[in-house]
């Protein structure tokens, strides 16, 4: 069996860095809403499903909260998955993960907040400042490293040799 054929695929290293920032950031807004405000995690799920079904989705019971989840981690998935294809063309962000990653996931959080929020039919976001200053962390530290880090191991899985001197 060849060195290649015994490495891994790249896409799982980007499919997990898609499923451990999709995890770590559900999980956050669980337990803020959970812990602030009482708040169950199916409506957390559903919240998200408000981005295409609007206030409707609250309706929907645990259907409209499995879509919630499917759409969060297709989300992050996409994430991770725009982060390893750049990063293949820009070895900067592959070779400086954890800073890069930060900046991705500053990035991130202004596009979900200002643009994809906005466009969608999930009405305005909350504006609790505890809030948004947790997100703005977690987006940094639990979404944006991830998707960095492992698309750093998707590069390197993906190289001919131990290190990635042609990505």
């Amino acid at each position: 069996m060849s060195d290649r054929a015994a490495r891994p695929s790249p896409w799982l290293f980007v499919l997990a860095g898609g499923l451990v920032a999709g995890a770590l950031d559900i999980l956050y807004a669980c337990v803020f809403w959970g812990v602030r405000r009482g708040v169950p995690a199916r409506r957390i799920f559903q919240s998200v499903a408000a981005g295409v079904l609007g206030k409707a989705t609250f309706d929907g019971g645990v259907s409209t909260a499995a879509l919630g989840l499917a759409l969060h981690f297709f989300i992050a998935t996409s994430m991770a998955v725009a982060y390893y294809v750049v990063a293949r063309r820009w070895p900067l962000l592959w070779r400086q993960p954890w800073l890069c990653g930060a900046v991705y996931g500053l990035f991130l959080y202004g596009f979900m907040n200002y643009v994809v929020v906005p466009l969608s039919r999930a009405g305005g976001g909350s504006k609790d400042v505890l809030w948004v200053t947790l997100s703005i962390v977690v987006h940094v530290v639990l979404v944006g490293i991830p998707c960095a880090v492992f698309a750093r191991r998707a590069v390197m899985a993906a190289s001919p040799a131990s290190t990635p001197a042609s990505a």
